[in-house]
């Protein structure tokens, strides 16, 4: 490891371009405020499920999984602009406003099974709000976080918890964008990344500003980006104690998403002790985040837009590629692209046979898919596997309320992942 470069101090340039003041081609384009993308995902033809108000009697009923390859020659990847329709939900579809359905809802979260809600007010307020770049992109500037270090940290004010507990406050909201050659985003931990023996590294953090990062998705969208062209990928987030603030500190992230930031359990965020703040994901047509899984059990909003979202239980972890030496860099992810899928019988020499065998062996594991709409919430249990990719622009925010170790006897769960990577799943 020490050889591979694992632990050698990085520098900061191999990892972030600098092009902000760049005028790109793109940028010469004539693009509207609001674009239509030639299929807008969130008014997809769309058929859904009976629902089921109580656990199936047979286990292996729900969620119904198939072979991850029969999905993906359905509906290829990268084919944005030709999905079959309509499109067939497999997943529970509960409206949340309705009492009966939402208690039903809580079953299979406390079940640890993966089901969606929808008809969430604050959700469909808050996403009239961010369809606005303008209202986004100067709530950053007024909200952004300077992160402090060190003994700064000691002034930011103190709160005290409904259980007594003192916390630090860090609030503000902090944003990223990064860049890929193509759509494929492949997680990294940059410390542990040598561009000398690695090579360079698959993405590249950059300059821009929000504004600047959702004139490219406009863009993207406009003229139907292809997915072999340059991609750009937006994050941010804010902290676990922002939740404890006066209201007037807090950041438009969490004023306009109570439902993830809550210190009060909810249906969303019911653990609020074991929370660690919200994440955001801003993504364009066709950025597609490798397979990765989270301990903690993880409420996905949809605000603006649509993603479809490939999930395997935690017993595909062993066909999956899932990386298990924790010092490396893409560890507890994988680097598989599924959209070499469609490529295997081709004799693709771009693809080696060290990939294929992995993609073969990916393609027999069990998944099912979904699009997650605007306004519309994805309860992704501890240890289940997930491959995401932005359908058009788009905007995601998730929140977690602690680990789940038992999992479910059917589909498995951290002692399953434990067994595939190691000893250091909860890590």
């Amino acid at each position: 490891r020490e050889r591979m470069g694992y632990h050698t101090t990085r520098n900061r340039a191999d990892f972030k371009v600098s092009n902000a003041a760049k005028i790109h081609d793109w940028e010469k384009v004539d693009i509207p405020d609001r674009v239509n993308p030639r299929v807008d995902y969130t008014k997809l033809e769309t058929t859904y499920p009976d629902l089921l108000f109580d656990l199936p009697d047979v286990a292996s009923d729900y969620p119904p999984l198939e072979p991850l390859k029969d999905i993906l020659t359905r509906w290829p990847q990268d084919e944005l602009d030709n999905p079959y329709m309509p499109f067939e939900e497999k997943l529970l579809h509960f409206d949340f406003m309705d009492p009966v359905q939402r208690e039903a809802a809580i079953k299979f979260r406390d079940n640890n099974l993966p089901f969606k809600v929808y008809n969430v007010p604050e959700l469909s307020r808050a996403g009239e709000k961010w369809i606005d770049d303008d209202y986004i992109a100067d709530s950053f500037r007024q909200s952004l976080r300077e992160k402090p270090k060190g003994k700064d940290l000691l002034k930011n004010p103190v709160a005290e918890t409904k259980d007594g507990t003192k916390k630090r406050l860090i609030t503000g909201v902090g944003g990223r964008a990064q860049e890929s050659n193509d759509n494929f985003f492949v997680f990294f931990v940059n410390a542990h990344w040598d561009v000398s023996t690695m090579g360079s590294p698959p993405t590249m953090d950059n300059d821009w500003d929000y504004k600047k990062w959702a004139k490219h998705a406009r863009y993207a969208d406009h003229i139907s980006l292809p997915w072999n062209e340059k991609h750009y990928y937006w994050q941010s987030g804010v902290d676990m104690s922002e939740r404890f603030a006066p209201e007037d500190n807090k950041s438009f992230i969490s004023k306009d998403l109570t439902m993830l930031g809550s210190a009060e359990p909810n249906f969303f965020m019911w653990n609020p002790q074991k929370n660690k703040g919200i994440q955001c994901r801003f993504g364009e047509r066709g950025v597609t985040a490798a397979t990765h899984y989270d301990q903690g059990k993880n409420m996905v909003a949809m605000v603006v837009g649509a993603k479809r979202y490939i999930l395997a239980p935690p017993k595909a972890c062993p066909k999956l590629g899932i990386e298990t030496d924790k010092h490396h860099p893409t560890f507890r992810h994988s680097v598989l692209n599924f959209g070499h899928l469609s490529r295997l019988e081709n004799n693709d020499d771009e693809i080696t046979d060290f990939e294929k065998e992995w993609l073969r062996l990916a393609g027999d594991s069990p998944a099912i898919d979904t699009i997650l709409k605007a306004g519309e919430v994805l309860y992704i249990p501890s240890h289940w596997f997930h491959y995401i990719t932005s359908l058009q622009k788009s905007a995601q925010c998730n929140t977690r309320s602690g680990v789940d170790r038992e999992g479910t006897e059917e589909f498995g769960g951290f002692e399953t992942v434990q067994e595939c990577i190691g000893e250091t799943a909860d890590e």
